[in-house]
């Protein structure tokens, strides 16, 4: 996933450049957290072919490395910068962008969708909030790989909608495949 943020009001480097600061984007990538198929590649690299790991999700410890992430995205002010995020419609990587770069806690009783609903996919993980953060799209093409792994594969878009309800999947759906 990355974040895109403006360059405006950040630090120059030193020296010229080609194009004006002031007219550009900074790229933030991010790799997602701990899934599920890192732990079990680690134990067995066959087990990359099971597909109970068909579109893994974050493991516990993978959630903390979020948590970790998005107190420093915080702390940084780096989250007030950042005007779009744009993720691969895979579970583990939308679990990872919403929770580093989504909103506070989600309330019920908020007229806005949440970027996720509590417990998607059984990971035992409150609702979270699509206020006061930037959107989100997801989009196929940002795919680092398509392989044989069933942990590489995913879910259709119809079935991410209602789970992740405010990421906008308008230009994934036409590169869709079970």
């Amino acid at each position: 996933m990355l974040g895109v943020s403006s360059a405006a009001g950040m630090e120059a480097a030193a020296g010229y450049s080609l194009y004006p600061l002031h007219r550009c984007k900074t790229l933030h990538l991010v790799r997602h957290a701990q899934g599920i198929h890192n732990v079990a590649g680690e134990k067995d690299c066959s087990l990359y072919l099971s597909e109970e790991l068909f579109d893994a999700q974050l493991t516990p410890f993978g959630w903390w490395q979020v948590d970790n992430l998005r107190k420093h995205v915080q702390e940084s002010g780096l989250s007030k910068r950042i005007e779009l995020v744009i993720v691969l419609p895979l579970l583990r990587t939308m679990q990872t962008a919403v929770g580093v770069f989504g909103g506070e806690g989600y309330t019920d009783g908020i007229e806005t969708s949440p970027l996720m609903v509590a417990n998607a996919v059984n990971s035992n993980h409150s609702a979270i909030s699509s206020l006061n953060c930037p959107p989100f799209m997801a989009v196929e093409l940002c795919r680092e790989h398509v392989g044989v792994h069933p942990c590489d594969r995913r879910r259709s878009i119809s079935e991410y909608q209602p789970l992740f309800p405010a990421i906008d999947f308008s230009l994934a759906i036409y590169f869709s495949y079970s």
